[in-house]
């Protein structure tokens, strides 16, 4: 075991196992995608449907390692994804062309509310509720990708030179617009002293993980990618982006924070280019998280 450095608990082996748990859906469904829906479609299909509750065991070995657990959320983190599985399995029986069907926008809606209000944060020490958002995250990557097998998500981090390329353009064409609105509007400021190499790697690198992955997995490759089979490409590309953009009206304020949704709205359209290039998450992961780690590192 190890201090967690001034969180107010002790870092231990549930907590790490814990954490490898949560990633390891991530990982699984971002390197072997193909085996992963195969293994899970070979199941009988009531256990493919009631597979996901074992998502709770992350949450059972955090709360029980620290005595917070409580079995109302236990239940929760193991209903809400066989419910998310059982809604998106009726989807795809509905919804054989895959258009987008109502189930498949009332999910995004539920994983993107609970995570953007905090619903289920308070089940979590305050320092380790980016479990949550990991968990959310992994209950739809088993609906959407293993239930559902929603096609054109793009969801393969076995990045590519085209990806990088991709990602660095439009992070270029994005950079200089928001550096002058944002400083224009007080939203930026320049940094005295700059990072060292060293901390700018470590947080492209957590950024790219925990941030960039996780939110363009949903606003792209599932949200803008439905959106779009509905509405068109660029329709889709904007719309998508004006969500993403009001996602972050809760950050940094009290109230509503319209200098971040503006920016964020903007971004989104850039992320958004990035990913339907070649439909690929890594792209505009890539565009995401070197935005976050310039902001957060030099102009916050």
């Amino acid at each position: 075991m190890f201090s967690s450095g001034g969180l107010g608990f002790t870092i231990g082996p549930a907590i790490v196992i814990a954490a490898v748990l949560t990633l390891a859906p991530v990982a699984a469904a971002a390197f072997f995608s193909r085996e992963l829906a195969a293994w899970v479609q070979r199941m009988p299909s009531l256990l493919r449907l009631l597979c996901p509750a074992i998502l709770c065991v992350p949450y059972a070995l955090v709360a029980s390692s620290l005595s917070v657990l409580r079995w109302e959320w236990i239940a929760l983190y193991a209903l809400l994804p066989v419910a998310i599985a059982g809604l998106l399995w009726q989807a795809r029986q509905a919804d054989h062309a895959q258009r987008g069907d109502w189930r498949d926008f009332v999910v995004l809606g539920l994983l993107g509310l609970a995570v953007d209000l905090r619903w289920f944060e308070r089940a979590w020490p305050q320092h380790l509720a980016v479990f949550n958002k990991m968990h959310l995250l992994d209950a739809g990557i088993y609906g959407f990708l293993l239930i559902r097998q929603l096609d054109g998500v793009g969801f393969d981090l076995r990045l590519r030179l085209r990806d990088v390329v991709t990602g660095l353009r439009e992070f270029g064409w994005y950079a200089p617009i928001a550096i002058a609105l944002g400083l224009g509007m007080g939203f930026l400021h320049v940094h005295a002293i700059w990072p060292r190499p060293a901390g700018l790697a470590a947080g492209f690198f957590f950024t790219f993980v925990f941030i960039a992955i996780p939110e363009e997995l949903f606003f792209r490759g599932w949200m803008q990618n439905l959106v779009e089979r509905r509405l068109g490409r660029t329709p889709a590309l904007l719309v998508t982006a004006v969500l993403f953009g009001l996602s972050h009206f809760n950050k940094r304020a009290v109230l509503f924070n319209w200098r971040y949704v503006v920016l964020a709205a903007l971004a989104g359209i850039f992320y958004g280019r990035a990913w339907r290039r070649d439909r690929r998450v890594g792209a505009s992961a890539i565009t995401h998280a070197c935005v976050d780690t310039v902001w957060s590192q030099w102009l916050r």
